[in-house]
């Protein structure tokens, strides 16, 4: 049986488009925020010295993104208050609100599965600060239609870290055996559930992950929509 079904949020429910445009059009809504023109070369600055650290950990354990956008800007000559960082923050995500588009059958789905009384979590890897990824959830209307949303910014490690997974089954006091996780990344998501027991399944909608030698789903969808017969045969 299943009591609970947990999600990726990128390109999962949510798809994320990066667009190199965006990055210097975030550095410029923050500088905005705080009152400053752009500082000439600071997003290719950001890019060589800062954006690997972001986008490869060398461990499991999350970047503190605040912290490095600070270290970026005290190296560019800006020196900047929690207050201030705060603003920055702010007005660089709502630059990428581009890059973060819903899909359209989301909502259906996810009250789809809770018309059918199982719990629903959220479960994802994002440098944000998680004020501004929650936020996301509200203004996208996701929230409410979620028992639980965890963010690795908050939980303090990355998946396939079974800090992320243990923390949300907790949450919905649900066992792994009885919990069916739904992502995109085989070695993230699916190598990360399985370790702990959860049942597994590919999302295939958005992109297609086939990394050699990552571990294998128990099940794949093509459509959000293909969800709803996998919780159906775990259902019997």
């Amino acid at each position: 049986m299943l009591d609970a079904v947990l999600f990726d949020w990128g390109d999962t429910l949510m798809q994320w488009a990066w667009e190199p445009e965006l990055l210097d059009a975030g550095h410029a809504a923050g500088f905005r925020a705080l009152g400053r023109a752009p500082v000439p070369g600071f997003t290719a600055q950001f890019g060589e010295e800062y954006l690997p650290r972001l986008l490869r950990p060398a461990t499991l354990e999350e970047v503190d993104y605040p912290a490095v956008v600070r270290e970026s800007l005290a190296s560019a000559g800006v020196e900047v208050g929690d207050e201030e960082l705060v603003l920055y923050l702010e007005a660089e995500h709502e630059a990428w609100q581009p890059a973060r588009m819903l899909a359209s059958t989301t909502h259906a789905l996810l009250d789809s599965l809770r018309g059918q009384g199982l719990r629903i979590g959220l479960v994802s890897n994002a440098i944000d600060p998680p004020w501004l990824l929650h936020r996301d959830l509200e203004q996208l209307g996701v929230a409410e239609r979620l028992d639980v949303a965890l963010f690795s910014s908050e939980v303090g490690w990355r998946k396939p870290h079974p800090a992320m997974f243990e923390r949300a089954l907790g949450e919905l006091g649900v066992e792994p055996a009885r919990a069916l996780f739904v992502g995109d990344s085989l070695a993230n998501d699916v190598g990360g559930a399985a370790g702990l027991g959860m049942r597994t399944c590919q999302a295939l909608w958005f992109s297609a992950d086939d990394a050699a030698g990552a571990p294998e789903p128990d099940f794949r969808a093509f459509t959000q929509m293909d969800v709803l017969s996998v919780v159906r045969r775990l259902s019997v």
